[in-house]
């Protein structure tokens, strides 16, 4: 490989893959930044050194624990050597990670040397080292706590005394037992790179082709209105031209073609569905997050307060970015990964025609003699992101202030860490399914072809009644609480359920250590969860008329909270099964497959009389609908539903596709956000002393009237829910 050209390297790159790192099949990994590949033969001669040979810890004066001291001194020098620092005057210091090498450095002074992570240069062992100019050491002497294996003698009763070992700077400085299989490990690491890669001038030109390719293929994207694509960070003395000023890693955000930015999450969860590893947020830089984006303490603190954290969603306020998109590039990326990335941006972020202002549907939309709606589908999901139960036809189904009666009351929670769990990161949740037993008043679980019929029961049954014995409210479930049992972001004071044969069931579906909890409705009142959904941009009527004339529109008023149980945002979820057609039009076109309702996990489908005049369906019609009557009952509808990658799980069989959030993505995307579908509550009637009023209740086939802006006044039941 001494005389390869740039592209011939490339190609070799590409065959080494499909041997070397099976993993990347089908997949584009761009954080190699946070974290680079380890190879298949590194593993494997690992593996095979550590079958042949007897390591034991270093302290003692065992033939196994002198092995251990010879192979870490040998790795040390050889580690020096990778690095080109002369044995003579720099020393090795194995710590945990870099931040655990700076952090021994900073406690000392602020200038450091080098300290690098290993497992960002071969993937594997996890393993930090911080590398020291011996005369340079004395700064780190001061140290008031030391380890074992640091010192020559230690007194410890009546008074405190003791001596520092000083025949080496690292005998004084690596506390405790040294991770000697992670250093063994580093052996094993220096040789395949080697032998995979050359030198690592090699790895440095091969990915400064890469980074220049990829930042011309950014810097060049622009919008329909010649606007860019892209903002890209770098550095005043930085240039992508020069491998000694700008390392394989490009930070940037993304602006649509109204100069408005594009929120990193949404990046993300499109990446996910194309298998497109990238990193987004703050980077864990909050200083040069601040410094590139112009954030100012008081912005900062202020973001803060008004929710941003690290790793949720809010990653637009105030009209600035809170973090940014980092692509980086390793010894193992081709110029292919550079091609799929870019082709990823040109398809879903490059406006190709600018768009028009949300527009009221037609004048159809607002004749409702003309155009008649039903409920196609009743779905409830009695746990939390596992399968639906749909409703029986020409059975009754009580509707609460929380939504459908035992819909999402129960939730799987994570033995460990006390989280919800969901399809997002356990997709096998979909094959977990449901039935409500009204008759023998029980919630019947089955997860056929998950459960082997030696370990656990094919079906649990769970008695519907909220006192239940099986429920704990004893100081373990007080525990529980106390360890902010969370569901979307919400410490919730759910009751688990102490059955040990309910925890083995859940946990042999799931594949993970969870227990079955439960946020019954009639905890409801003290609950501090409520409705988060509020209409957006998209569904606001654009004003027409002329400045100042008469009557002036009504301004939109706040929603009232509602409560809601374990759902996501709102009570109620309604589908319109209009546009899921068209939505599987535009999949269809596109050679996709087409979606079933069930993955958007709605409660109710709402579909269009066949009697309708031909050609008159209004998919997205929905939108502007600020009000339902469903046979005698009311709703509001709270806003659109803001979609994730779960809808690509198949609810049948668990696997993962790209569709139906692709095509959302490039039709369904406003303000940077996917929508489908509308969030909604129960309206309950005021002073209403009727049977409709006290039992609430709608039906399978069940008359859907909507209203639109300004028609609430027309029908005297709503006007009075309004009151």
């Amino acid at each position: 490989m001494e005389h390869i050209t740039v592209p011939e390297y490339d190609r070799y790159i590409e065959d080494l893959r499909d041997r070397e790192y099976p993993m990347l099949k089908d997949t584009t990994y761009l954080d190699h930044a946070g974290t680079t590949l380890y190879s298949k033969s590194l593993i494997d001669r690992f593996s095979a050194d550590m079958m042949s040979n007897l390591y034991g810890n270093p302290h003692s004066a065992s033939q196994s624990s002198q092995l251990s001291t010879r192979r870490t001194e040998n790795i040390r020098l050889r580690l020096l050597h990778f690095f080109h620092a002369d044995p003579h005057d720099f020393d090795v210091i194995f710590v945990a990670n870099a931040t655990a090498g700076i952090k021994l450095v900073a406690e000392a002074l602020r200038e450091h040397e080098a300290g690098f992570c290993l497992y960002k240069i071969f993937g594997f062992p996890d393993l930090g080292a911080l590398i020291v100019r011996k005369a340079s050491g004395h700064v780190l002497q001061p140290r008031k706590y030391f380890g074992g294996g640091t010192v020559d003698m230690v007194v410890c009763l009546r008074e405190q005394w003791h001596v520092k070992k000083i025949e080496s700077l690292h005998e004084q400085l690596e506390d405790g037992t040294l991770p000697i299989h992670n250093i063994i490990a580093l052996d094993s690491a220096l040789d395949v790179h080697s032998e995979l890669f050359g030198t690592l001038d090699k790895i440095s030109r091969h990915t400064a082709v890469l980074a220049q390719k990829l930042y011309d293929g950014l810097v060049t994207l622009r919008h329909r209105n010649d606007e860019p694509v892209c903002k890209i960070y770098t550095g005043a003395a930085s240039s992508y031209k020069d491998a000694s000023s700008q390392g394989p890693v490009l930070s940037f955000n993304i602006i649509n073609g109204q100069g408005a930015w594009i929120s990193n999450t949404e990046v993300e969860k499109l990446a996910a569905i194309k298998n497109i590893q990238l990193r987004t947020g703050g980077l864990c830089n909050p200083g040069g997050i601040a410094s590139s984006l112009g954030l100012v303490p008081w912005e900062m603190k202020q973001n803060f307060s008004a929710g941003q954290r690290c790793g949720n969603e809010n990653d637009i306020m105030g009209g600035k970015p809170t973090g940014m998109i980092r692509v980086s590039l390793g010894a193992m990326s081709t110029s292919r990964d550079v091609d799929t990335f870019l082709c990823f941006v040109r398809e879903f972020f490059v406006e190709e025609y600018l768009e028009s202002p949300i527009v009221p549907p037609p004048l159809l939309a607002h004749n409702s003699d003309q155009v008649r709606f039903h409920v196609e589908s009743l779905t409830v999901y009695p746990i939390k992101s596992c399968a639906g139960w749909k409703v029986p036809p020409g059975q009754n189904w009580e509707i609460r202030e929380e939504g459908l009666a035992w819909d999402r009351e129960w939730c799987l929670v994570h033995q460990g860490t006390g989280v919800a769990l969901s399809q997002k990161r356990y997709p096998r949740m979909a094959l977990i399914r449901t039935s409500i037993d009204l008759t023998g008043g029980v919630l019947r679980v089955r997860c056929p072809g998950l459960l082997s019929k030696a370990v656990v029961k094919e079906e649990i049954v769970v008695p519907l009644s909220a006192n239940s014995m099986h429920l704990t409210d004893d100081a373990y479930s007080r525990y529980v609480a106390s360890r902010d049992a969370k569901v979307c972001g919400e410490t919730v004071a759910a009751q688990s359920y102490k059955s040990q044969e309910i925890a083995d069931f859940f946990t042999a579906a799931v594949g993970v250590s969870c227990q079955l909890a439960r946020f019954p409705a009639t905890k409801a009142i003290s609950s501090t969860r409520h409705s988060k959904a509020h209409l957006q941009q998209h569904q606001l009527r654009v004003e027409t008329r002329m400045p100042g004339t008469f009557p002036a529109s009504r301004p939109h008023e706040p929603l009232i909270p509602r409560p809601i149980l374990l759902s996501n945002e709102s009570p109620i979820l309604v589908v319109s099964r209009s546009s899921l057609n068209r939505l599987n039009e535009h999949i269809k076109a596109s050679g996709g497959k087409a979606a079933q309702a069930e993955v958007f996990r709605a409660n109710i489908v709402v579909a269009e009389d066949l009697g309708s005049p031909p050609g008159s369906e209004q998919p997205y019609v929905e939108d502007q609908w600020r009000f339902l009557r469903i046979g005698r009952q009311y709703f509001q509808m709270l806003g659109s539903c803001r979609r994730c990658q779960m809808v690509c799980i198949d609810q049948d069989t668990a696997a993962k596709n790209e569709e139906p959030f692709t095509t959302l993505a490039k039709t369904r995307r406003f303000d940077g956000k996917v929508f489908f579908g509308q969030h909604t509550c129960y309206l309950p009637p005021v002073g209403d002393r009727s049977v409709d009023a006290q039992n609430p209740t709608i039906m399978v086939g069940d008359p859907v009237r909507p209203f639109y802006e300004g028609e609430e006044g027309d029908d005297s039941m709503l006007s009075a829910c309004l009151v």
